[in-house]
């Protein structure tokens, strides 16, 4: 059973913006549960980025990074945070499409306690355009877009795209709480006319450069030494990074489903990976007919078995989210930006995920969902990130930030006051 409980934080856009840049879907992550502590990094008023920790909902700490200010009008331009267990580091990489590096660090053990330190923007390094271990001159700091950070074994990984859409790479880098320092361990996917999805192991391909019509195929990959090596659905070893090698779009065994260009096809939507070991996508194609794409979820089972069911039509352009909770269960967030609501639906793991049950729906809501995915995977938590409908915000509403808690350390709050 998951509960919620809603609450804000008032932040706006500046009327000469045209582009959101808070709450994109290719945004991994922004929501972060790290020690009883819960983490949320954003752009206050799109000047500069911004960190929050959260103890209770109306207990929030703001931390403003005053010294950088964010001024391109694109969508790209967002936030990624990471929490290295390690060393109690934070990270983030921001404000880029297909622009220079930038990134900020914070000192050692600031996530470990939070309450020891003051928070300001002198617990963080300077904006720096490579990451520490690596010079500045490293190729691949040049022309990013969509970093993110993630976990492997004992490290932590940072990952991004060099390069345009439809001609670009995704590169690998490994980070070491024990040196502070990151290393390079190679390109894992190689996009001659393909464009990553931003999870390390599944991407879809593209016949041309940046154009949706030209998507086509959902692909797997998946690497079980940290990323330097890389093997097929089957199991049969694809490449080496260490040795200089890529997975590119001719390698073998990696097509998951054969989607035809001009199918629906998005560039990216959601994907995680169960406790188990399944593969959990979501994604949308018309290759059942009707009008228009239906979101469909693509499920690989531990013992290497695809399948693909519908969940429903799609609404509008917007991209879902999906995350696994902590006992299995499917919950895929579906915002409807005509409508201004999302939809969250629940598929049962003990039923197959053979039905897509809604279980809660949230209105004056812009902005694509954002999950603290490890939380709901830990503690069966669910907090979902989003932004309230614009003309909300000009008819007087508590503007900005929308936080499901449900559960969890806010569980006697919760009951007091619901």
């Amino acid at each position: 059973m998951v509960s919620f409980r809603v609450f804000y934080r008032p932040s706006q856009d500046p009327s000469r913006r045209r582009s959101n840049i808070n709450c994109n879907s290719f945004q991994q992550d922004v929501i972060v549960s790290f020690n009883g502590w819960h983490y949320c990094c954003l752009y206050s008023f799109l000047k500069s980025p911004s960190s929050d920790t959260v103890e209770e909902p109306l207990y929030v700490h703001v931390t403003v990074l005053d010294d950088y200010e964010q001024t391109t009008d694109d969508g790209h331009n967002t936030v990624q945070m990471g929490i290295y267990p390690g060393d109690g580091t934070i990270h983030l990489s921001f404000d880029h499409h297909c622009d220079v590096l930038r990134y900020r660090c914070s000192v050692r053990g600031l996530a470990t306690d939070p309450t020891a330190f003051e928070w300001t923007s002198s617990l963080f390094t300077p904006t720096l355009d490579y990451l520490p271990g690596l010079p500045s001159t490293h190729r691949h700091f040049e022309y990013v877009t969509y970093s993110r950070f993630g976990f492997v074994g004992d490290d932590m990984f940072c990952s991004f795209r060099d390069g345009k859409a439809g001609l670009s790479s995704d590169y690998l880098y490994l980070y070491s709480g024990a040196t502070g320092r990151s290393v390079f361990a190679g390109a894992h996917l190689t996009g001659i006319r393909s464009n990553h999805d931003p999870l390390d192991t599944k991407h879809k391909q593209q016949a041309e450069p940046n154009a949706a019509e030209n998507n086509h195929n959902i692909c797997y990959a998946y690497s079980d030494d940290r990323g330097y090596t890389w093997k097929n659905g089957a199991g049969k070893m694809l490449t080496d990074l260490r040795k200089g090698e890529t997975v590119d779009n001719d390698a073998d065994g990696i097509v998951a489903f054969d989607i035809p260009g001009h199918s629906g096809l998005s560039n990216q939507e959601a994907q995680a990976v169960d406790r188990e070991g399944g593969v959990q996508v979501l994604n949308r194609d018309t290759t059942d007919g009707g009008d228009g794409p239906v979101r469909k979820h693509y499920y690989r089972s531990p013992d290497g078995i695809w399948t693909k069911r519908p969940i429903r039509r799609v609404a509008g352009r917007a991209r879902g989210r999906l995350a696994v909770g902590k006992f299995g269960d499917l919950f895929v967030m579906l915002p409807d930006f005509a409508a201004s609501t999302m939809r969250i639906v629940k598929a049962s793991k003990a039923t197959g995920y053979t039905s897509y049950d809604e279980v809660r729906r949230g209105r004056n809501l812009a902005g694509e969902p954002l999950v603290d995915a490890a939380r709901l995977e830990h503690d069966n938590v669910l907090s979902v990130l989003l932004l309230t409908e614009e003309k909300a915000i000009r008819n007087g509403a508590k503007s900005a930030v929308l936080r499901h808690v449900a559960r969890g350390r806010l569980d006697e709050w919760i009951k007091q006051r619901l």
